[in-house]
């Protein structure tokens, strides 16, 4: 098939998704001159992988082939946002292909999902997939996937990120501003840079907000104060409606309590320029050490030090609380495969058969939902942010392997920062703690595909205190600090 064909034939499609995508696709794969799915290829390329899922209707994706891709289609002109979602969301249960595609027949839309790598979008119109470039991006979709790997990787833009904010901190330090009304400042701009490339604000608002006033300092001060008062409770910024997002971030705004530090031009066009970063994909674990070395004037020879990898810090999560709470969900899952079976079977002890399998997955999902994990010197996060992120894994896992068995899987996920217990003495750290883990949740919510927690957006992390986690004062009196009670499982109960 010739590009010219396959437009014609395509242009202005009346059919619905149903009945087009499986015709389309097999055109796609004449056009790039590739095998499409057969009956022989069923466990590594097919049609509706997952379809055959237990109380399932349609499959995971519309076409998946192993390691390369997950396909999804939409009728014409519909939202493409909801395919992506869908993917995202069975991105576990179909191996985590590093492509995720959707289609309304008129668009194709690759997005990139490698690991340790931002996410992009290469983005086909019908009119134009007889361009050289387009035509060798399809091949590669179906030949070679790490042709789209972005050049970049997370680190390496998560390091440029810190070090600019952290060039922000130093030179508001040295003019004598307040390091606490600084860092608490920057904060703040750092979740609205994250926000509106995350689509939580405005598209580019922030980043506008600073190119109109580069060279007016106090009418920068005057907009964020009203942007941060918007955020505050949710209302108009303009003629843009902002969501509620406040959870303590934005509670200290205008009056006595808070004056935004008045920023000289130079310091504006460094925000400005850090603005231009995409910071939906940072990685909270190493911004959080680096940006809390530029925070804190004390910790400032240490920018360029070594921080704590991932892997090193899944060292104690693994064994501590992904492990035994696998083990839990693995003798949950025996309870609820009997259970449907029996159900299914019929006859004797099957009435509440399906409810009682309900049943078991609820109270582990209950079990999650209330394990708490205590970090008594959190530092700027990490620890806690890499805990959470498992926990949430685990509830995913979960939710997807019920919906395998036979069960209704839940819409939302039930763990949140509430998991995460901080007690941290450096007031720089605390409080960055509390955005790493913010940031981090809401990434997490975004890559899977399960919807954002409203009114507010930000739930109120107070149990990251900022505190000594081992003393009380006054000096004269001093005496031990109880910790928070946490919940262990049987396993690590003495």
């Amino acid at each position: 098939m010739t590009p010219h064909e396959f437009i014609e034939k395509w242009r202005d499609n009346p059919l619905k998704e149903r009945a087009s995508y499986q015709l389309h696709f097999i055109d796609l794969c004449a056009l790039i001159g590739v095998p499409h799915p057969s009956p022989s290829s069923h466990e590594t390329y097919c049609f509706e992988r997952g379809a055959t899922r237990t109380g399932a209707g349609q499959g995971w994706a519309d076409v998946w082939k192993k390691f390369f891709f997950g396909f999804e289609y939409k009728a014409a002109r519909r939202n493409l946002g909801e395919a992506l979602k869908q993917l995202m969301t069975y991105a576990l249960a179909l191996d985590n292909p590093p492509l995720l595609v959707v289609c309304d027949t008129n668009i194709i839309e690759i997005h990139t999902r490698f690991t340790n790598a931002p996410s992009e979008v290469h983005t086909i119109l019908l009119e134009d997939i007889g361009e050289s470039a387009n035509l060798e991006k399809l091949r590669w979709l179906f030949t070679d996937p790490d042709k789209f790997h972005p050049k970049r990787t997370i680190a390496q833009i998560t390091e440029e990120a810190a070090g600019k904010f952290s060039d922000l901190a130093q030179s508001l330090n040295s003019r004598g501003h307040a390091p606490q009304q600084v860092a608490h400042f920057l904060n703040q701009c750092l979740f609205c840079l994250f926000a509106e490339d995350a689509e939580l604000l405005p598209a580019k608002m922030f980043e506008r907000l600073l190119d109109k006033s580069q060279t007016d300092p106090a009418k920068l001060s005057t907009r964020l104060e009203a942007l941060f008062a918007s955020m505050q409770k949710g209302g108009d910024f303009g003629a843009d409606d902002i969501a509620w997002f406040n959870g303590g971030l934005f509670e200290k705004i205008v009056g006595a309590q808070f004056i935004a530090p008045l920023l000289d031009i130079a310091e504006i066009k460094i925000l400005h320029e850090a603005a231009k970063l995409d910071w939906s994909g940072i990685e909270p674990s190493i911004f959080g050490t680096l940006f809390e070395r530029g925070l804190d004037p004390k910790k400032r020879s240490q920018l360029g030090a070594h921080y704590t990898d991932q892997q090193s810090i899944m060292r104690i999560i693994n064994p501590v609380i992904v492990e035994p709470l696998t083990a839990e969900w693995e003798a949950a899952k025996r309870i609820i495969a009997g259970r449907v079976a029996l159900y299914e079977k019929g006859g004797k002890g099957s009435k509440n058969a399906l409810q009682e399998a309900q049943g078991a997955f609820i109270v582990y999902l209950e079990r999650l939902k209330h394990f708490k994990v205590l970090d008594p010197a959190c530092g700027s996060g990490n620890f806690l942010y890499l805990a959470l992120r498992a926990l949430k894994d685990l509830e995913h896992k979960a939710n997807l392997e019920a919906e395998q068995l036979g069960l209704h899987r839940q819409v939302s996920i039930e763990v949140s920062p509430a998991n995460v217990l901080g007690i941290e003495l450096n007031p720089y750290a605390a409080e960055l703690a509390r955005v790493t883990v913010w940031i981090g949740e809401i990434q997490w919510t975004l890559k899977n595909g399960y919807p954002i927690r409203k009114n507010p957006i930000l739930q109120p992390l107070d149990h990251i205190e900022n505190r000594d986690a081992l003393l009380c004062a006054p000096l004269a009196r001093r005496r031990e600090r109880a910790w928070p009670v946490l919940s262990l499982s049987k396993e690590w109960r003495g």
